[in-house]
């Protein structure tokens, strides 16, 4: 009897209708640190037929978006700037006329002044400077004839002033830019000229005015940094040289802001022989060399020696290859050579006077794609003179992030704790920063990031071990008490920006399914505080 109703209960639920069939999963009890989502917004607008730039301000709790809407039947995109409050509330709005000649390139924002960066399609080294003021609600613009500029790779502003990292039309050179937005003057800075392949990080303050570049110098063999400090107006005020006497090579690092008028460090990566691959990370005090007339001391962190550098392997591998370099130190081998890619992001500075270093650690991805007749097994040993398999076609696919190395510094630049983000699903078309940094109130920092419709996160506290899998749904309507009747099916350029505080704001487009009402494309804001 028993049997016969497990039966007849099967078959019932077989030919149940499909909507009762799939009901949708309970949502996940979240985390007991999971972040807030207290406010949310939705622009009705679809991915193919707008573009949206976001650039949150600090100064005033706001967010700008600079949004393009596609024109029908026309190939002119109509632009507008939109201001959000801290609730992401429509504060203003204000029209945009750019040119149809114009594509957006960039976007950097200065106090409470968000400026938006286009180049011309049809005039090589045209530019055009957008400038938005939400405290007077004005905007204006400027153009610029660079004549020599063929791609703008950075952007940053400083009293007003913007400096532009460019490449050259030769294709073999960088420069910097210096555009006046007010007064329409340029002028390129011919103290910043570096043939490729050229690493350059760049920090400015309006206070101090001062802008302050760290460009990287190789023969092919070894590579050295020459750092420069200039002034607003782009004249060079002083040039110093940082090299390693060793068989070493400095290969890119970042400088203390110039507002910080009692330290000046200098961190970054180095290289054994290779410049291409980072063996570890340098420290040194430039005010340490000033001081007593010597170069300043070089302090170097090779990968093994960091706690947690490892952390993105399996534990059986972790120990393999300690114990690997435990034996060739015994044999008095040359260190193993890594092989590792680090983007390094501007230093934080911390309560206590040091320092935080964040570096994502990279490599490009590529996708394989097989032509002609061929028909064997993609990866059969035989390679083309590109070093693709035979019988396929090797193309790029982005740059993936393994993982996130966050590290604290005292003010004379000694290594105090380190530790490791490990992320997936991380893949950027642009080398450019993925995984956000804020610090919490407690002192704590956080590294977050998007995965679609979810945010990734970890909580760091030195060099504690803390987990790096927890995560949390981007938000839709009301949260968890809409019970699933709402849900992203289908998330795209979705992106995380440190906002102000210990608060974050997630964009991106996305398709929202309704259970019981129509569906709906739209770009949403949503504020995230930790």
């Amino acid at each position: 009897m028993k049997l016969c109703y497990l039966l007849l209960l099967s078959l019932a639920t077989l030919a149940a209708p499909e909507a009762v069939r799939a009901q949708p999963k309970p949502p996940l009890p979240l985390p007991a640190n999971a972040p807030r989502q207290p406010a949310r917004t939705e622009l009705p607008l679809e991915r193919h037929e707008s573009e949206v730039h976001v650039q949150p301000l600090a100064a005033d709790s706001t967010v700008v978006l600079l949004l393009g809407r596609d024109r029908p039947l026309s190939n002119k995109t109509k632009f507008a700037f939109q201001q959000y409050d801290r609730d992401l509330h429509l504060r203003q709005e204000l029209p945009l006329e750019i040119a149809e000649e114009f594509d957006f390139a960039r976007l950097c924002a200065e106090g409470t002044t968000v400026y938006a960066l286009f180049t011309s399609h049809n005039t090589p080294g045209r530019l055009l400077v957008a400038a938005f003021d939400g405290r007077v609600s004005q905007t204006r613009t400027q153009t610029f004839d660079t004549k020599l500029s063929r791609e703008v790779v950075e952007l940053k502003a400083l009293d007003g002033r913007l400096f532009a990292t460019v490449l050259l039309n030769d294709q073999q050179h960088v420069t910097a830019l210096l555009l006046d937005v007010a007064t329409g003057q340029m002028q390129y800075l011919p103290s910043v000229y570096e043939p490729l392949p050229t690493q350059l990080t760049f920090v400015a303050d309006a206070a101090s005015q001062r802008a302050e570049y760290v460009l990287s110098q190789t023969n092919g063999r070894k590579s050295r940094l020459l750092l420069k400090q200039l002034t607003e107006k782009g004249q060079l005020v002083s040039s110093e040289f940082v090299q390693a006497e060793s068989e070493r090579s400095l290969i890119t690092a970042q400088l203390t802001p110039p507002q910080d008028t009692t330290a000046r460090l200098l961190m970054g990566t180095y290289s054994l022989r290779d410049p291409t691959y980072a063996q570890g990370l340098f420290a040194t005090d430039l005010r340490g060399g000033a001081n007593t007339g010597a170069k300043p001391p070089l302090r170097f962190y090779d990968f093994l020696h960091l706690k947690h550098f490892f952390d993105y392997l399996k534990p059986s591998r972790q120990a393999r290859l300690r114990l690997r370099t435990e034996r060739r130190l015994a044999r008095s081998v040359p260190p193993l050579r890594w092989h590792y890619r680090l983007l390094l992001h501007e230093l934080l500075p911390r309560p206590n006077g040091g320092y935080v270093l964040v570096a994502e650690v990279y490599y490009p991805h590529y996708r394989y794609n097989s032509y002609g007749s061929y028909t064997g097994p993609l990866y059969s040993g035989i390679g083309n003179q590109y070093g693709s398999p035979y019988g396929s076609a090797r193309i790029f696919d982005g740059y993936e992030t393994t993982h996130a190395l966050v590290c604290g510094f005292d003010r004379a630049g000694n290594l105090i704790w380190d530790n490791t983000f490990v992320v997936e699903n991380l893949r950027r078309s642009e080398l450019e920063e993925a995984v956000r940094l804020q610090t919490l109130p407690d002192g704590r920092l956080v590294l977050a990031y998007l995965d679609e419709e979810k945010l990734r996160y970890k909580l760091v506290r030195g060099a504690e071990s803390s987990p790096n899998d927890q995560q949390v749904p981007i938000q839709i309507g009301a949260g968890p008490a809409d019970n699933g009747t709402e849900r992203a099916t289908e998330t795209s350029q979705a992106d995380l920006l440190p906002w102000f505080g210990s608060r974050f704001v997630a964009t991106g487009y996305q398709h929202v399914r309704v259970e019981h009402g129509k569906d709906r494309d739209v770009f949403f804001l949503n504020s995230v505080v930790f």
